[in-house]
């Protein structure tokens, strides 16, 4: 799914990365606040949603090979998260909803979550 059809799935605002909308190609969604799961458990290609702002979400982000990241209940990342994503070439968006209802949007729209190994019994 390209980034601009998620864009429009969950009325996202834009804070970098309008140039990239039609490039950005998005495998999969994954949400957290842990980042020691999204190094766990996300894949690249996956975008990212959190309601964490700091610099260690685009860090993170990058080291993950996540195209994109979606910034939840409205919260803004911190400037120097976004003067990251900007000299990484990361777009940046903000939802507005909860992380909930941001992910039931995209699942809804086709987009898959990153599947997490099941632990035997």
């Amino acid at each position: 799914m390209k980034l601009k059809e998620i864009v429009s799935c969950i009325g996202a605002e834009i804070l970098y990365g309008e140039n990239l909308l039609d490039t950005v190609e998005i495998e999969n969604a994954y949400a957290s606040d842990l980042m020691s799961d999204v190094l766990a458990f996300a894949w690249p290609g996956t975008l990212l949603l959190t309601g964490l702002t700091n610099v260690q979400i685009v860090r993170t982000a990058q080291m993950m090979d996540i195209p994109a990241v979606v910034f939840v209940r409205g919260k803004r990342p911190q400037e120097e998260a976004v003067s990251l994503a900007k000299n990484v070439g990361m777009p940046l968006l903000v939802s507005s909803m909860s992380m909930y209802e941001t992910c039931g949007l995209l699942y809804k729209a086709g987009l898959s979550p990153c599947i997490i190994p099941s632990r035997e019994a």
